[in-house]
């Protein structure tokens, strides 16, 4: 079972998206049988058994073992990985290109980028698996606050001439390097604010003078 699995193939994604069909890839995490699922998600064994064809013929299931119990072979199957993502190549036609925005300070070109992403990582994924080989890979992810936009402004100013800096000491873009079997690498460097954190609601205490003030008229019934 792969950690996650991006899904390319449009029909294949729709049928991910089902409600039903996307409890049942997670109660999948562990093997288990139509008549366990049935169990489990709360519908009939035919009805799970038809999103279950469903889901397998799309590859997003695969069968564990087969059980023979009686005159009735009882198949068991479980998700194909753990998490799933769809990538826009199931959405090839209207998919966001990053060639159509040159903005570095573009919110539509940081989406275009993460959507090249997932596409280009599905692939390399994929490949990977299929050569049983390690993917060669590299993120950062943290956090920080500014106490303007002119400091925010000059740090990405900075970053950008940090990161050009290293480009230009590790590049080596030459034929010869290619041929000689160097690697090319994405970089892809993003800054964006943080999504703000809803308010925990605390309900309200009631104060001792009210619980005895109900206390009191009760005791008046």
């Amino acid at each position: 079972m792969l950690d996650i699995e991006v899904i390319e193939d449009p029909a294949a994604a729709e049928a991910s998206l089902d409600p039903i069909r996307t409890r049942i890839l997670q109660e999948l995490s562990e093997p288990a049988s139509a008549t366990q699922l049935a169990a489990k998600v709360g519908l009939p064994r035919q009805k799970v058994n038809y999103h279950l064809k469903s889901l397998e013929r799309h590859g997003l299931v695969e069968l564990v073992e087969e059980r023979r119990k009686g005159n009735v072979t009882e198949r068991v199957l479980r998700a194909t990985a753990a998490s799933y993502l769809i990538s826009p190549v199931a959405l090839a036609s209207v998919a966001p290109d990053p060639r159509r925005f040159s903005d570095r300070f573009s919110a539509f070109w940081l989406l275009s980028l993460a959507s090249r992403t997932v596409q280009e990582m599905g692939k390399l994924i994929a490949g990977a698996a299929v050569a049983n080989k390690k993917l060669a890979s590299f993120a950062i992810d943290g956090e920080i606050t500014f106490r303007s936009a002119a400091e925010r402004a000059a740090f990405a100013e900075e970053l950008g001439v940090a990161v050009t800096k290293l480009v230009d000491k590790y590049h080596d873009g030459g034929a010869t390097a290619v041929a000689g079997g160097a690697r090319k690498h994405r970089l892809v460097v993003v800054l964006h604010p943080a999504l703000k954190t809803p308010p925990i609601k605390i309900p309200p205490i009631e104060h001792a003078s009210s619980e005895k003030s109900a206390e009191k008229d009760h005791s008046n019934d």
